[in-house]
């Protein structure tokens, strides 16, 4: 049986890296399937593949503020737990 104390200590900033991972991989995806017809000459390149680019960035920037906030929560917790009582 799992511990219903523990449902909600999830580590601050895992919703900002689950988030940016999936619109990531939604824009790797979304290259993926774009680009594919271009290289087998079927297809003229697309316009709209800097879209698409930039879909990734975001992605990638949003998971990355959330390692961010998820490092700086572990050094807070660290500092408040090398501190001795006076």
């Amino acid at each position: 049986m799992r511990d219903k104390t523990q449902t909600n200590s999830a580590v601050p900033g895992d919703r900002l890296i689950r988030a940016g991972a999936i619109v990531f991989f939604i824009g790797a995806l979304a290259t993926l399937v774009t680009v594919a017809p271009f290289l087998l000459g079927t297809t003229p390149f697309p316009t709209y593949m800097f879209g698409l680019s930039m879909l990734m960035a975001v992605g990638f920037v949003v998971a990355g503020a959330g390692v961010l906030q998820s490092v700086a929560a572990g050094r807070r917790q660290a500092r408040a737990g090398h501190q001795q009582p006076s």
